[in-house]
């Protein structure tokens, strides 16, 4: 697939003409993308092996023989790998393991310096890299609703549980409930399912027959609906329940997980009282969809713009430019929208930057990005109606007591929101935020800063406007690291 190129290859260690943040699939498609039309790529990723999220694989000490019974597609993960694998092999792509970027900062001849920590935390250590350009496609990560007993061990994420499938061959337990809203719900459930463990029920809040309000969207993505078909044959055979329009409203258990209480929800997923039924099993797997990373976005100084599920996403436009010269984004930086998406816009991403080193590209590749722009639109457009199903419903937070932790890093439970909203008068998340420490912990409220908002305004706080939460660091940074920036790096 690589082939010759007429530019020279000069070669700083670390710098480059194309710097791309993140080896999952979009990252991926990006990078060998790039490399096969002859740049010189620097490819950073806080993982120790390609594929991201989505294509982890088993460790190699673990002796899986078949690690792509566990994926969808994985014919296109091995197709990239083998790419990537070529370009390393020549030094046309320098693949950076284990680098964490946690800042970008622009130079004034207009490169960009990427700022990233290696290694383990007691024995951290900084290094940076150099680029005329960037492609950010940094991935997404789980959006979770808090409920009563959500903190109890047993409980992980829909998208953690089946990360420690792929990664560990391990299972959160042997009888799982799988919970929340959004595709991905069903997906999981049949990863637990084929390694072994019984699913008494896929829960989601939402109700699929909202697709049906779009028919030309289901009609310009037949290959979704096929998928879907496949989806619920497979769990019908699996005996895997799937009810809609219900939600986990309560978790049981001393020590750990014991059972749970699913409740029918209105269309504002308001518990319905008297609904609950109670469901016994050891383990929950619940995700209420993904939120785009966009702190080195964010940072760099991209505009963003509020998708139908309600999350940010950096403003993009047909070439996969963000709003700031020099910087690209693929995958779900730009909202969330799955694998094949992903995969598109890397590829694309790649190819926009080739035609504007180059100031043109050759026939076959203009015919290449006319048709991933026209399946980008395609998939774009079924990723919105797809936001707009599994969207949270404003009612959600009544099925939260005034004990219920929001914010588990700082232990702040609704009942202090509340009072901060009603009795001590904060008029906005902020406020809360600083007459509660909801959001200021360790995870700085990735994992609950949409609860607190929304439970916030639920409660007379009002919504805030403008974009997304604005983090100056990407990732936890140690004091003697930032101190030392005036080094070269």
């Amino acid at each position: 697939m690589p082939h010759s190129t007429d530019e020279p290859r000069g070669r700083e260690a670390d710098r480059a003409a194309l710097a791309v943040v993140g080896a999952g699939p979009a990252g991926l498609a990006a990078a060998v993308t790039a490399a096969d039309h002859g740049l010189d790529v620097i490819l950073l990723d806080a993982a120790d092996a390609p594929g991201g999220q989505y294509y982890r694989s088993p460790a190699d000490g673990l002796g899986a023989t078949r690690p792509g019974a566990l994926h969808h597609n994985w014919r296109a993960f091995v197709e990239l790998s083998a790419r990537l694998a070529a370009h390393r092999d020549t030094g046309a792509i320098r693949h950076l393991t284990g680098h964490q970027v946690w800042t970008v900062e622009r130079t004034g001849d207009g490169d960009w310096i990427l700022h990233a920590v290696t290694g383990e935390a007691d024995d951290e250590a900084r290094t940076a890299v150099r680029a005329q350009r960037m492609i950010l496609a940094t991935g997404a990560h789980e959006r979770q609703l808090p409920f009563p007993g959500w903190t109890l061990p047993g409980v992980v994420g829909a998208a953690g549980a089946q990360a420690m499938l792929k990664s560990g061959l391990a299972l959160p337990g042997r009888r799982i409930v799988v919970a929340g809203s959004g595709p991905l719900l069903q997906a999981v459930a049949l990863s637990l399912a084929r390694a072994g463990a019984s699913v008494p029920a896929v829960v989601e809040a939402a109700g699929y027959g909202a697709y049906a309000r779009a028919p030309r969207v289901l009609a310009a993505n037949p290959g979704k609906l096929a998928e879907g078909a496949r989806f619920g044959a497979e769990l019908a055979r699996a005996r895997v329940r799937v009810l809609s329009h219900r939600a986990v409203t309560e978790v049981h258990g001393d020590e750990r997980v014991e059972a749970v209480t699913v409740s029918r929800v209105d269309r504002r997923w308001r518990p319905v009282a008297g609904t609950g039924r109670r469901i016994a099993c050891d383990a929950l797997a619940v995700g209420h969809g993904l939120v785009p990373q966009l702190e080195l976005a964010v940072a760099a100084g991209c505009g963003t713009r509020t998708g139908p599920d309600g999350t940010h996403a950096v403003t993009l436009d047909e070439e996969l430019r963000t709003t700031v010269p020099g910087i690209w984004a693929a995958g779900e930086s730009g909202g969330i929208g799955g694998v094949e998406l992903a995969l598109h816009e890397g590829e694309l991403a790649a190819l926009s930057i080739i035609c504007e080193v180059r100031g043109g590209v050759r026939r076959q590749e203009a015919r290449r990005a006319v048709a991933l722009r026209r399946s980008r639109r395609r998939l774009r457009a079924f990723a919105a109606l797809m936001g707009t199903v599994h969207r949270p419903g404003p009612g959600w937070s009544e099925w939260l007591t005034g004990d219920t932790e929001v914010c588990r890093c700082e232990e702040v439970t609704a009942g202090r929101i509340r009072t901060a909203c009603e009795e001590l008068g904060a008029g906005d998340t902020r406020t809360v935020k600083l007459l509660t420490r909801a959001g200021m912990g360790w995870c700085q409220g990735r994992t609950c800063g949409f609860a607190v908002r929304e439970l916030a305004a639920a409660h007379g706080a009002g919504q805030e406007p403008g974009g997304p939460d604005r983090r100056p660091l990407a990732c936890p940074v140690k004091l003697s690291t930032l101190a030392d920036l005036s080094g070269p790096g």
